[in-house]
Order: structure tokens, then C-alpha cells, then sequence
């Protein structure tokens, strides 16, 4: 996967890059993996806005991506590289052999014709499913399950991946991207290898109109509103904050921990930030 830039044919294009798209074997999508989306715009089942900056955005389809990886001991091939608006990694079309048809996340180096399983007999080979059990200390995995059978839900961006570093009882420890030291249970399934796509943080939008497209609106700095609207308002000229950084509601912000979940914070050997 490469990286485009553009002619700086305007201001836009001059700091504009793109996907070459190299990759990609087959433009349309398969059909019966198709579902409709609905956009929220970022409000609640009330209509009130949750989530800032959401709205608009190009229509999309929702691709059903199997994230469990739960056809166990049916061998597959990859008939196709696809891009996916919903995420940034590419994703790959399997076709088993009992006819089924999924979609997996597309990792590094898996190519049309590669077979692939899922199971704890299958192949240590990128794209195969297996439990954290049976595969190798120092692999790379993605795709990886907190709770057995509910499918995987770490590790899913484009470039990511977790490295695995031990085995002890029940739980096997993983390396995350973040750094963090994790343990999961060794009956939990991952995918082996590294998120295709690696390129995507290289990508620069170039305008703003780019970011619509995208359904980003855009974000409007506290300091540039009034006293009323945001705690960094007001005053002449560039006012300093005077105070610790804040969020438009007075919470505290930037550097300030906002995980609290004393239920999972025993399976973490070691926190990403010091």
C-alpha cells in the first residue's frame, strides 16, 4: 500500500495525499454482506447532540465484518481485497468451502488465493483465527476477544498490532500498541498477523471539505468563544487559559485519567503511560 500526493494544482492539493489504492482487487462489494447504515449525527434517541462535530458525510453501506471468527475447522480462500468507508484498515472476502461467504479485516501480506482457518488445529498463518493458547510466544496478533465467543474487539485499526509476550494459568500476557501490558484469557481468539493498510496514518486530508466528506464538522477552539461559552473564552487579544485546561463544561482536560473500571483494572500488568 502506498501513499499519493498530488499536483499542487491549489492551496488544498498542495498539502494533500491519498491512497494509491494498489492493493484493492475488486471495487464493488458483495451484496449479501451488505446492511443498511443510519447516521445519527451525533444525537441521542432524544435528538440531542452527544457527540460534537458529527454530521454529514457521504451515504455508506454497512459491510458485516466477522469479528468472531467462529467457523471453526472450515478452511477458506480469499477471493478479494476490498476498501471499507466504515474503517481504515481493507477488508478481505473469504469464501468457504461449505459455500459461506464472510468478510475478516485484511491483514499484512494476505493476498487472493491465500488459505486461511479458524480453530485451535488450524495453521499458524497471517489471517488464521486461533486461541491465545496455541499460538507462539512473540507473534503478532489483532483482532483479539476480552470475552470468549463475543469476537474480537481489540486491535482492529489499520497498522495496528499486539505482540505476545507470556503464558501463565489461564491468561496469556499481550503487548498493545499503546504499550500496555494486558492479560487475556488464553481461550480468547486472535488473528495472527499486523492490520493491512500501514500506511494510513501517513495520509494528510489537505481541506476541509475533505473532512465532511467524512462526516467530521468542523471544531471551534474554546478560546476563540465567549466567557459565557467556554471556560478559555473572553479577554483581549490571545488570552492565556489562566487554568488548568478545561472542557466546554468545566470538567478537566488533557492529561487527567478518565478510565474507572475497578472490575477489568486487574488484567492490566502495565499501564501505556508511566
Amino acid at each position: 500500500m502506498g501513499v499519493r500526493r498530488y499536483k499542487p494544482t491549489s492551496a488544498g492539493r498542495k498539502n494533500m495525499s491519498g491512497y494509491t489504492f494498489e492493493e484493492i482487487t475488486k471495487k464493488s462489494p458483495e451484496k449479501s454482506l451488505l446492511e443498511p447504515m443510519r447516521k445519527s449525527g451525533g444525537r441521542n434517541n432524544y435528538g440531542r447532540v452527544t457527540t460534537r462535530h458529527r454530521g454529514g458525510g457521504t451515504r455508506r453501506a454497512y459491510r458485516v465484518i466477522d469479528f468472531k471468527r467462529n467457523k471453526i475447522d472450515v478452511p477458506a480462500v480469499v477471493a478479494s481485497i476490498e476498501y471499507d468507508p466504515n474503517r481504515s484498515a481493507r477488508i478481505a472476502l473469504l469464501h468457504y468451502t461449505d459455500g459461506d461467504k464472510r468478510y475478516i479485516l485484511a491483514p499484512v501480506g494476505l493476498k487472493v488465493g491465500d488459505k486461511v482457518m479458524s480453530g485451535p488445529s488450524a495453521e499458524v498463518r497471517v489471517g488464521s483465527a486461533l486461541p491465545l493458547k496455541v499460538i507462539p510466544l512473540g507473534t503478532e496478533v489483532h483482532n483479539i476477544e476480552l470475552q470468549i465467543g463475543r469476537g474480537g474487539v481489540m486491535v482492529r485499526s489499520a497498522g495496528a498490532s499486539a505482540q505476545l509476550m507470556a503464558k501463565e494459568g489461564d491468561y496469556a500476557t499481550l503487548r498493545m500498541p499503546s504499550g500496555e501490558m494486558r492479560m487475556v484469557h488464553i481461550n480468547c481468539m486472535a488473528t495472527i498477523g499486523q492490520v493491512g493498510n500501514v500506511e494510513h496514518q501517513n495520509v494528510r486530508l489537505g481541506k476541509a471539505g475533505r473532512s465532511r466528506w467524512l462526516g467530521r464538522r468542523p471544531e471551534v477552539r474554546g478560546s476563540a468563544m465567549n466567557p459565557r461559552d467556554h471556560p478559555h473564552g473572553g479577554g483581549e487579544g490571545r488570552a492565556p487559559r489562566g487554568m488548568p485546561p478545561k472542557t466546554k463544561w468545566g470538567k478537566p482536560a488533557r492529561g487527567v485519567k478518565t478510565r474507572h473500571n475497578p472490575r477489568t483494572d486487574r488484567f492490566i500488568v502495565r499501564r501505556r503511560t508511566k
